[in-house]
């Protein structure tokens, strides 16, 4: 890889690792749903004249209805229902659960029969899935059983969004997919985020929101976008391994959140699942015919 490859990498993998901790400062003062307005709203300000100016907007619209479904999936759902459930959780729990994306998606491909499952990716899946049990078990009380819902809805929509991507959205250029999904998004909350609107706009609750959607988002995809034509879509998603390690490090050491058992335990499992559980199956070997 580059040197300009590896720079935004790193770029990469510490903007996204960074989200969990500004949701959970919004989340303090402003209604979850007013932060995903704020952070769509916001993300699609500033991408829309470079979506318009690279002429990536308007083939996106032919395809209204899987785009629809797309921002569902991977926009509206998860980004309401992370920030509602990091009012009872730490950051760095909800970042280290959103690491079993990789794992969903697997189990979702091999289902729909794209792929199939060898022996590592079986291991990964278990071994995956211990470290998510380690987490959930030792450090997600009953009391907050919906905030764990609300996690398992956004990871498997996470890990539905790159499949319809794939399979119905990949001949459309990327930056007009995620301008109209941040549209729609934005559309979509606005109602409610005019009804819930707070009376006050501390500080420190702003700018995490500012901070979301001009540098996790609009930011984000820029550099994402760039990243993948620099190393390609396949090397590009390795930064899903990072971004929970910068999830735990920005909780425990500037939130005060706690390092437990669960996250010493499940974190390393987890990313370890991911690994194995997302490398390519081996392809067959067959045998020559006997002659």
């Amino acid at each position: 890889m580059s040197k300009r490859g590896w720079m935004l990498f790193l770029a990469m993998g510490l903007i996204w690792g960074v989200p969990y901790a500004m949701i959970r400062v919004a989340v303090e003062d402003f209604d979850p749903v007013v932060v995903a307005f704020g952070r769509t709203f916001l993300g699609a300000l500033v991408l829309l004249p470079i979506a318009l100016y690279t002429k990536a907007f308007a083939p996106v619209l032919r395809k209204w209805r899987w785009l629809l479904a797309y921002t569902v999936v991977e926009i509206v759902g998860p980004w309401l229902l992370i920030s509602q459930a990091e009012t009872s959780l730490n950051s760095s729990t909800v970042g280290l659960l959103i690491a079993a994306v990789p794992l969903v998606a697997v189990l979702l491909v091999t289902r729909l029969g794209h792929e199939r499952l060898d022996t590592r990716r079986i291991v990964g899946l278990v071994v995956g899935l211990a470290g998510v049990a380690a987490l959930v078990g030792l450090d997600i009380d009953t009391s907050n059983l919906g905030a764990l819902a609300a996690i398992a809805v956004s990871v498997v929509g996470y890990a539905l969004g790159p499949i319809m991507i794939n399979r119905k959205l990949a001949d459309l250029p990327p930056m007009g997919v995620v301008t109209a999904s941040l549209i729609l998004a934005a559309l979509v909350y606005l109602p409610f985020a005019v009804w819930r609107r707070p009376e006050h706009y501390p500080a420190d609750a702003t700018w995490s929101v500012v901070g979301l959607g001009l540098l996790c988002t609009a930011i984000a995809f820029v550099i994402f976008f760039a990243l993948i034509g620099e190393v390609g879509p396949s090397r590009a998603t390795v930064i899903t391994y990072i971004n929970p390690a910068v999830a735990l490090l920005i909780g425990v050491s500037l939130l005060d959140e706690p390092l437990t058992a669960g996250m010493a335990i499940g974190f390393p499992l987890v990313i370890l699942g991911s690994i194995l559980g997302t490398a390519r199956a081996r392809p067959e070997v067959k045998e020559p015919a006997a002659v």
